[in-house]
């Protein structure tokens, strides 16, 4: 999906009162017996019908009562910092969203090792690990303790976001579809020099209102998931994406854009509310083109207007796209010393690794996302009219978080429907799928590398995109590169690098 959304701005009195979560939970001396608290992150406030209907029904299996923690991510930094410090943990933390592998190796003394609880009330998630041992490998700790439960999700894409751009525009023109980067730069050109969206105002139109890796991409720079942050494969070595001469090039080649006005003049400005509602005008569009998981996602009410842009042939003459392999994760349930019982939770969780339940925590449950036919194959619903269908999933499911599993065979049991969300981005994967390059994996460290990797790239990544901001408005990446990459290394870069490279070197050791 297209992801990120959200802000607001508390005053003091309300941020304390929110300190423990969204819900309406009681206090941790207060529970009941078979009474657990569990704090979950979500990108914005969908409303709580996430955790009803089939969730619910785990909880009457299990004889067990969940309170529900509900964080926005982007409030979720500060109130997670102040939590874990507080005292006041919740019983277990759910979703990859919520906490990272640097929270947990920081704050490791406050999560119970689950290696043991798994054997011995988790018989689907047992039977998860015999079927891939990767998956057991993937979340344990180089320590050998399990700390946190994994996932496998349905219905994966091999590629990510993409750029969508508007045909009507290009017809309004006269335009062809542009092929390479060059014709790219000519058309967007066009949009802002033509009264390209036809309202008389040849001034109101955004040629790009895309992100930086989707414009620099035909150069070469294939950043991968969230997990892989700056990290990519490189002739199947670790790579730090803003050190390649790939990532330079294109950053040039966008600075030409941005000075000549064919790329929004707030790009680094405006928060991302602003950037979507430009997006998402419901008077008229007013971007050319956008990067994102498909049109309903990006644009709104106006995504009848935008078709896939092909991937563009680059300076060296091939072409790339985002790869988006993270059908695995980790740190999907985590259980803290706080909880009592522990078992009961897993026994809860265990429910979850079946083919129904993760049909079901993926798009909502039967009946409201879902339909399971006689024969055991699912159909996936229509979002109701007016609505995008990966939000109304995101409402109506844990979506890419929480525990989940499916076996091999298991995508060719479903049915979506292919004008909008997940089966609209399958069936425009067919369509570039070739180009996907191999994805930086998700690799492991130990607590006292993490600890190091975090702080270092802390200052890697805060001078990174100061810079790239200068650069793209200003100019001058070609002129100031050596002195960037100096800097870079007197920060920490190649110990960076050395710590990247051991983790990834375990991470291949442990697929022989």
């Amino acid at each position: 999906m297209s992801k990120k959304k959200w802000f607001g701005i508390m005053n003091a009195a309300l941020a304390t009162s929110l300190i423990v979560g969204c819900s309406n939970t009681s206090s941790t001396n207060e529970k009941k017996d078979g009474e657990y608290r569990i704090a979950t992150v979500r990108w914005s406030d969908w409303g709580e019908d996430y955790h009803k209907g089939f969730v619910e029904e785990t909880e009457k299996d299990a004889g067990i009562t969940i309170d529900w923690d509900t964080y926005i991510n982007s409030e979720w930094g500060d109130k997670k910092s102040v939590l874990m410090a507080g005292g006041d943990l919740p019983d277990a933390f759910w979703g990859s969203l919520a906490l990272s592998d640097g929270d947990i190796a920081q704050n490791q003394s406050l999560f119970i090792p689950l290696e043991d609880l798994i054997e011995e009330n988790m018989p689907n998630l047992m039977a998860a690990f015999e079927e891939e041992p990767s998956l057991r490998a993937l979340v344990t700790s180089p320590d050998g303790h399990i700390y946190s439960l994994p996932k496998k999700l349905p219905l994966r894409p091999k590629t990510g976001n993409q750029l969508f751009i508007n045909q009507k525009w290009l017809d309004n023109l006269g335009l062809e579809m542009p092929n390479n980067y060059e014709e790219f730069y000519d058309v967007l050109k066009a949009f802002k020099e033509q009264d390209a969206n036809g309202n008389g105002d040849a001034s109101d139109e955004i040629p790009y209102g895309g992100n930086v890796y989707g414009f620099i991409l035909p150069f070469g720079v294939t950043k991968g998931g969230e997990k892989a942050g700056l990290m990519a494969v490189k002739d199947g070595e670790p790579v730090y994406i803003p050190t390649q001469e790939e990532y330079r090039d294109g950053i040039e080649w966008m600075h030409q854009a941005y000075k000549e006005g064919l790329i929004d003049q707030e790009f680094f400005t405006q928060d991302e509310s602003m950037a979507e509602a430009k997006r998402k005008d419901k008077n008229e569009s007013l971007v050319g083109v956008a990067f994102g998981w498909t049109p309903d996602a990006v644009f709104g009410p106006n995504a009848s207007e935008y078709v896939p842009l092909a991937p563009l042939e680059g300076p060296d003459g091939e072409r790339y796209v985002i790869s988006d392999t993270e059908t695995y994760s980790r740190n999907e349930l985590l259980i803290t010393t706080q909880a009592k019982n522990p078992e009961k939770l897993l026994k809860w969780a265990d429910q979850f690794y079946t083919e129904d339940a993760s049909i079901q925590t993926f798009y909502g449950s039967f009946g409201v996302g879902v339909e399971k036919n006689d024969d055991g194959t699912y159909k996936v619903l229509e979002a109701p009219e007016g609505e995008s269908a990966d939000i109304f999933a995101w409402t109506n499911s844990f979506r890419d978080f929480g525990p989940k599993y499916i076996g091999d065979g298991f995508n060719e049991k479903v049915t979506l429907p292919t004008d909008s969300g997940d089966g609209l981005k399958l069936e425009l994967d067919k369509a570039i799928s070739e180009y996907a390059k191999e994805q930086y994996p998700t690799v492991s460290f130990t607590a006292e590398e993490m600890q190091r990797i975090n702080t270092l790239n802390v200052d890697l990544s805060s001078y990174v995109n100061s810079m790239q901001s200068k650069w793209v408005v200003e100019g001058g990446v070609t002129e100031e590169w050596d002195t960037y990459i100096k800097q870079l290394k007197q920060m920490g870069y190649d110990e960076f690098m050395e710590l990247q490279n051991k983790a990834f070197d375990r991470y291949e050791e442990s697929l022989k």
